[in-house]
């Protein structure tokens, strides 16, 4: 079958006529029939381009909007351009009924987008910004989209802060959790510029609320005071795009889809959004970065910017907001409405807590005492904890009781296997011997930190019906080892009190002294060993008294001062 007839064919065909050659061959040399040449020769025959670019000037049917466009739905153009055919073809279903204006959908369409072009308002025009090295860093929040990350089964809630420096388009990812707060803004800044070597002489962001009060009017002053002091602090010029136009920050809103397309390609290569820990995840997300940073066009922009970047500041600016709170009786701290545990040996202390985007960091003074994950309480939710059995385990092991009516029963069994191990424990002994198991076996997992083993041995023990917290204990080499000699049992022998009147007159004790019912295997023989009762000293040491100097005791409301025993020694 022949081509179909073309500009080009044609104008080979005419080529070749020129040449000399007869019809038949020049047909053949293009490639069409003889009829289309002859039809060529004779003008009857023009290319499907030719037709395509002179157009037509006539209708093939009847203009199904003649009766409407120009009195109805041109006016209403005129009078709100932003109109959509949608809007206009409802309209006319509605004022002309009956007429099955939806098979016109697509030519009210066309009629539309051509008005538009012709006599609509004019449309915003973007301007292509250039780059220059070491003068613009700009950063965003984003979310990924989805399917949701895990970690060990559980929703990881959390954001993304998104930095990047346009010239070299070098970046940097890292994982946040909570909101757009200036907390997570300012520790991973902090971050982002450590990494690329120095800082920009600007940084940009949309209008956050965390680093600007978006008020009406003049931007001027718009700064909040903490975000002010860290651009002082980093030596850099904060600026912002018009709020609700994103496209202004183009420089970074376009590497998010890149940057989050490349991360969910390795999902898919993965096979699974559930990672073990979240150090996992992050890891992934810092590979994510180091792929793109590792190409050699971004590695050899980077080394030029690096040479127009400001040296980062010797000291790290507090990326953290400083928070006060007391220990209570429960062991028990709250912050921002969320009640964490702290080791039972800081109640009554008073506590800085430096809350941060991921964790608490907690200090005596200014000493570091520990560090605890972060909780957010979501709007209108209540009662959020989060209690660390081992913080207050030796206290509740000795009174197991109170886990049968705690309020922090719940929260203070790590997970929901264990509640339901407490459960089964409750239905099969009774609520005393259940609280002390289960205490116990607590007190077991905190000292060897195999939670998991030990939640494993109760479920076989209860299975079986052998439970047993000694063959735990045991197990784990918590008690002593058997087969050790028993401690000797001492008799240490009783004397009688005539033996101390003994001592005045300065002559030895008798034989018959002490306890007659002394062991005699317990008697030691020793030698003679001459000292003086008593003598003249200096102060400080014992004197004896004569009976004559006996100091008098008190005796009875109303009776007679009596003397003391038989021997009293003061000192001097």
């Amino acid at each position: 079958m022949p081509a179909p007839l073309s500009l080009r064919i044609k104008e080979r065909y005419m080529a070749k006529r020129a040449s000399g050659l007869n019809q038949q061959v020049a047909a053949d040399a293009v490639g069409i029939s003889l009829r289309s040449a002859q039809r060529i020769d004779r003008g009857e025959l023009q290319p499907q381009g030719q037709q395509q670019r002179r157009g037509r000037h006539w209708r093939t049917r009847v203009d199904p909007l003649a009766d409407v466009w120009d009195s109805v739905l041109v006016p209403m153009l005129e009078r709100a351009p932003q109109l959509e055919p949608q809007t206009l073809l409802l309209h006319l279903e509605q004022a002309f009924p009956g007429q099955e204006w939806f098979r016109r959908q697509r030519t009210l369409q066309r009629r539309v987008e051509q008005w538009r072009a012709l006599y609509g308002p004019g449309q915003e025009v973007m301007f292509l910004q250039e780059h220059r090295a070491g003068v613009l860093g700009i950063s965003d929040f984003t979310l990924l989209k989805g399917e949701p990350i895990t970690v060990a089964g559980v929703v990881l809630e959390h954001r993304l802060f998104h930095f990047r420096l346009p010239f070299s388009g070098w970046c940097h990812v890292e994982v946040i959790h909570g909101g757009e707060s200036f907390v997570a803004l300012a520790e991973a800044l902090q971050n982002a510029l450590a990494l690329c070597g120095g800082v920009p002489a600007e940084h940009r962001t949309d209008s956050l609320s965390a680093c600007f009060r978006n008020r009406d009017g003049s931007y001027a002053g718009d700064y909040t005071s903490r975000y002010r002091e860290l651009c002082t602090h980093l030596g850099v010029m904060a600026t912002r795009n018009n709020r609700g136009v994103a496209h202004e920050n183009g420089a970074i809103e376009g590497p998010h889809r890149h940057w989050k397309h490349r991360l969910e390609q390795q999902l898919i290569q993965r096979g699974s959004r559930d990672f073990a820990t979240e150090a996992d995840y992050r890891q992934l997300v810092a590979q994510v970065s180091a792929s793109l940073n590792n190409r050699t066009e971004v590695e050899g922009k980077l080394a030029i910017e690096r040479l127009h970047l400001q040296p980062l500041p010797v000291e790290r600016f507090a990326d953290y907001e400083p928070v006060v709170a007391r220990v209570r009786s429960t062991s028990t701290i709250e912050v921002r409405s969320v009640t964490y545990s702290v080791p039972s040996r800081l109640i009554g202390q008073q506590l800085t807590v430096h809350l941060r985007h991921d964790r608490l960091d907690l200090f005596l003074r200014s000493q570091f005492v520990e560090t605890l994950p972060r909780l957010y309480a979501q709007k209108g939710q209540k009662a959020l904890r989060r209690i660390d059995f081992r913080h207050v385990i030796e206290s509740l092991r000795r009174k197991p009781r109170a886990l049968l009516r705690a309020q922090l029963q719940d929260d203070l069994l790590p997970g929901e296997s264990w509640r339901q191990l407490w459960r089964r424990l409750l239905t099969a002994l009774p609520p005393d011997d259940a609280a002390k198991v289960m205490v116990d076996a607590l007190h077991v997992a905190a000292r060897t930190g195999d939670l998991a083993g030990v939640e494993r041995y109760l479920r076989r023990a209860l299975r079986s019906g052998a439970l047993s917290l000694t063959a735990l204990r045991d197990h784990y080499g918590l008690r002593p080892p058997r087969g050790l000699a028993a401690l000797p049992q001492l008799q240490i022998p009783e004397h009688t009190l005539s033996s101390y009147d003994e001592l005045l007159g300065g002559a030895p004790p008798t034989a018959d002294a002490g306890n007659s019912s002394a062991d005699p295997s317990q008697a030691v023989e020793t030698g003679a060993v001459p000292q003086p009762v008593a003598g003249s000293g200096a102060a400080g040491q014992c004197r004896w008294l004569e009976p004559g100097q006996l100091p008098l005791r008190a005796g009875r409301a109303g009776a007679p001062a009596t003397p003391p025993g038989p021997v009293a020694a003061v000192i001097a």
